[in-house]
């Protein structure tokens, strides 16, 4: 988007219109607009991505935006076999040992998949 900001912000690096619209259609003004419950009415995720870090009244927008995300995106996780919630709980059982899961994470995280190379190129 031209003269927009779009890149990273908050603990997870909230990034792109589509997840600062998700914010704004759960969170912000477009969920009280529309006559939803929002725990940011006053607030256009989408007109100041900045509020997320620069907020003085909700210090705690860089972790909602990143729990929002993990819960939105990570814990949803399903693809090509690989679904976040299974893999979860197979590296617990399993005693958190090994980097495979964490691995898997961080490409979900990083680059949009758990198995590169992803739709975001090699790594």
């Amino acid at each position: 988007v031209e003269g927009c900001c779009w890149w990273g912000r908050g603990v997870i690096q909230t990034t792109g219109i589509c997840n600062f619209g998700k914010l704004n259609y759960f969170l912000g003004k477009r969920a009280h607009d529309e006559g939803r419950d929002s725990r940011y009415p006053e607030i256009d995720f989408c007109r100041d991505p900045e509020i997320i870090c620069s907020s003085e009244e909700h210090k705690e927008l860089k972790w909602i935006a990143g729990m929002f995300y993990w819960i939105e995106s990570l814990q949803r996780y399903d693809e090509r076999g690989w679904n976040y919630m299974d893999e979860l709980h197979k590296f617990v059982d399993g005693g958190m040992s090994g980097h495979t899961f964490i691995n898997a994470v961080s490409g979900i995280v990083n680059r949009g998949c758990h198995d590169p190379p992803c739709g975001t190129g090699p790594v």
